[in-house]
Order: structure tokens, then C-alpha cells, then sequence
């Protein structure tokens, strides 16, 4: 075979190769320019209707329900206790026996003051017929002066004597009285915390014994308001309240009082505030875990905005482009209202746009605040944007071997 044969086949397949590619890139360049660019469409805008409606603005908090008045029944002697008269939910009266201890050690205490007192009664008697005596051999000038001295040093003695046996006696009487523990108040035994048979130890502190309500159909809920939200309560405003154990019912209290000593809790600083609670059917017990609702203001029949719309910031806002103000308020300086929000409205119309509308608010609740100025019942406020991407549209600018378009 010659070269010239051999030159023009491989001269063939160089120019098959060429085509080949020029073919795949033609249709990577058209497939790219048909499905592979992208553009930006027009801006899809969220709103919500401005109505009327009734708004309640509120201050939530937690806080235990509790008795009015719980009170503690301890006891001040120690001893064993003999008998026990009162159970848990036990209704009692104040007076009532509601335990007993055993009475024998302090009765035996009782029975020596008691001789105590005899002897110191029959010393004081002999020492006045000391006294007497001396004084009649005295005033015979049959007796010194110093025996007489000592005589009547003796009788006040004996007299000291009595007043500390008798003040003995009357101890160790209190202490066998102190063995019938009683109940301080009407109410109802809501703790237990001994048996019959116990041994309670009053050396250093009063053992507690019982805990005693005086009335469970009026309660009290403690909850801790955060200094955020406390400026705006105050004694008298009404509560709402639920607790786990009815989760479909709403009870109703009123603040009674906002007491002024600060409790931090995980670094937030509050401020005890107390509930009052009509609780006539018992359900509520004490314990009990109550989510609280404040209520601050409550208004019927008030225009009311999406709180989302308040937040609503414009994609052409953050692009530098400011969307027109509407016609009523263009040249409206914002400090002649005060307070005031910026909010965008939704005119009507194919081509509309935004328009920005100053408005001043009112109360407020988690979804919805009162407008007093500003919008009309009816507008759609913006509480959103998003600027979809659509595929398919040519874009010469971009590669089409990949990355993003130049520009």
C-alpha cells in the first residue's frame, strides 16, 4: 500500500472525529438554550384581609395552685404517738383532737413538780415560824441582831423557792397539755405524715405532723411575671387559667395583688404575682400547675392587621427600590404619628404593586394587632413575597458547559 493511500484514510478519520464533535456539541449548545437556563419571574405576594374583628391582649404565666391558708400542725414535745384521730381529705374544726402522744413520762414530770412544790411550801412555812421567833427574842434584846438577819434572809429564800417549784409545775403541766395535739383552724387535712406508734424528736426543730387548708373552695395561684410583661398588671384585671388535669375547661381568677420583691429565674428577672380563684365545685387542687393568661386589654369590634404584615419587609425595599407610598400619605412625615408601623398594601389591579401605608396600632395579641389609623376594613395587607424560577427560557449569556451565566 502506498503512503499517499495511507495519508488520505487517516485524513478521513480526523475529519469524521471533527464532524462527530461538532454534531454533540451543537446539540449540547441547543439542549442547554432549551431546558438548561433560567430567569426570574414576577413577584408572587402573600396578603392578608384587614377586618374587624375582637382582639384580647394578654401576659401569659405559670404558677402552682395553692390554699388561701395552709397551715402546718407540728408538735413542741417529743414522745411516741399513741393516737392518731384524723386521716388525709378529713374535715376538722379548730380545737379538734387530731392526735395524741404518749402522756406517762410527762405525767410522772407533772406528779415531782407537784412534790416540789409541797416541800418548798413546808420549808417556806418553817422558815416564817423562824422568822417570827426571832423576832420576839429580838425585841426582848434576847436575840442578836444577825440572828434575826439571818432569819428573815431565810424566809425570803423560802418564798423565792415556791415561786420556782410552782413555775415548775406549771411547765410540766403545759408540756402533759401539749400532748393532745388539736387543730389550730377550720379546714381540711390535706397531709399526713405520721402513723400511730412514731416516735417525733422536738429537740431542734417542730416535727410536722399534719398540714391543714382552712378552705379549698377559694384558692390562690403564685405565678412569677417576667419585668417585660409586669408593667402592665395590676390588681383586679380578670384570668384565664387551664391545668393538665382538665385540658378542655378555661377557669377564671382574678390578680389580687403584684408583689414588689424580685425572684430571678434562669436569668430573667420576676416578680411574684398572686391570683385569686373561686374553686365552689373542688376541682382544683392543690399542687396543681395552671397556665395563666393575664388579660390586659380587651376590645370589641376593632380593625385588626396580621402581625405578619407588621414584619413584611420588601424584596425592592432591600434591593435599593423603594415602592411607591400611597397617595394619602406621599409627603406624611412618620413623626407626626406616633406610635407608627410601616405596612404595605395590595391595590387592586393586574399590574399592581405594593403601596406603602403608615398606620398607627393599638393592642396586640400573638397573631393580630388594632389598627386606630390608616388602613380601611377590606385592604389586603402584604405579609409576604417570593420570586419563583422558571426553567426553559434561552439565556446567551450563560456557558453552555456549565456554571452560572456571566453578567
Amino acid at each position: 500500500m502506498s503512503k499517499t493511500t495511507t495519508r488520505s484514510g487517516a485524513a478521513r478519520r480526523w475529519i469524521t472525529r471533527l464532524l462527530i464533535l461538532g454534531a454533540l456539541g451543537g446539540g449540547g449548545y441547543y439542549l442547554w438554550t432549551k431546558y438548561g437556563s433560567t430567569e426570574e419571574a414576577a413577584v408572587v405576594y402573600r396578603t392578608s384581609t384587614v377586618s374587624r374583628g375582637k382582639l384580647t391582649q394578654v401576659v401569659t404565666a405559670a404558677g402552682q395552685i395553692n390554699a388561701l391558708l395552709t397551715v402546718q400542725v407540728g408538735s413542741q414535745i417529743s414522745g411516741t404517738l399513741s393516737k392518731i384521730y384524723v386521716d388525709f381529705n378529713s374535715p376538722v374544726k379548730a380545737g379538734q383532737v387530731v392526735a395524741e402522744l404518749d402522756p406517762a413520762t410527762y405525767r410522772a414530770v407533772v406528779a415531782q413538780g407537784e412534790g416540789d412544790v409541797a416541800s418548798a411550801r413546808a420549808a417556806l412555812e418553817l422558815a416564817r415560824l423562824n422568822e417570827a421567833r426571832k423576832k420576839e427574842l429580838r425585841a426582848s434584846n434576847l436575840a442578836s441582831p444577825a440572828d434575826y438577819d439571818k432569819a428573815l434572809a431565810d424566809l425570803h429564800q423560802a418564798e423565792a423557792m415556791e415561786k420556782v417549784k410552782l413555775a415548775a409545775l406549771e411547765r410540766s403541766k403545759v408540756d402533759l397539755g401539749r400532748c393532745t395535739i388539736l387543730a389550730p383552724i377550720d379546714g381540711i387535712v390535706i397531709t399526713r405524715k405520721v402513723d400511730p406508734g412514731q416516735t417525733v424528736a422536738a429537740s431542734l426543730n417542730a416535727p410536722v405532723l399534719f398540714e391543714i387548708a382552712n378552705d379549698l373552695s377559694k384558692m390562690q395561684i403564685h405565678t412569677h411575671v417576667a419585668e417585660a410583661d409586669v408593667g402592665g398588671v395590676e390588681p383586679g384585671q380578670k384570668v384565664d387559667f387551664t391545668v393538665d388535669a382538665f385540658a378542655d375547661r378555661t377557669f377564671h381568677g382574678v390578680v389580687d395583688q403584684v408583689r414588689n420583691s424580685p425572684t430571678t429565674i434562669d436569668n430573667v428577672v420576676t416578680y411574684d404575682t398572686v391570683i385569686n380563684v373561686e374553686n365552689v365545685d373542688l376541682k382544683l387542687k392543690p399542687g396543681m400547675t395552671a397556665n395563666v393568661s393575664i388579660i390586659l386589654a380587651e376590645k370589641e369590634d376593632v380593625l385588626l392587621v396580621a402581625n405578619a404584615a407588621l414584619r413584611y419587609k420588601p424584596l425592592e425595599e432591600s434591593a435599593g427600590d423603594k415602592p411607591p407610598e400611597s397617595s394619602h400619605h406621599r409627603g406624611e412625615k412618620p413623626a407626626e404619628r406616633s406610635p407608627q408601623k410601616k405596612v404595605y398594601v395590595m391595590p387592586d389591579g393586574p399590574d399592581a404593586k405594593p403601596e406603602l401605608v403608615m398606620v398607627t396600632l393599638g393592642i396586640s395579641d400573638s397573631i393580630k394587632t388594632e389598627v386606630l389609623t390608616g388602613l380601611k376594613e377590606g385592604q389586603n395587607a402584604v405579609t409576604g413575597a417570593t420570586r419563583p424560577v422558571v426553567s426553559g427560557a434561552p439565556n446567551p449569556m450563560g456557558s453552555p458547559f456549565g456554571g452560572p451565566p456571566r453578567r
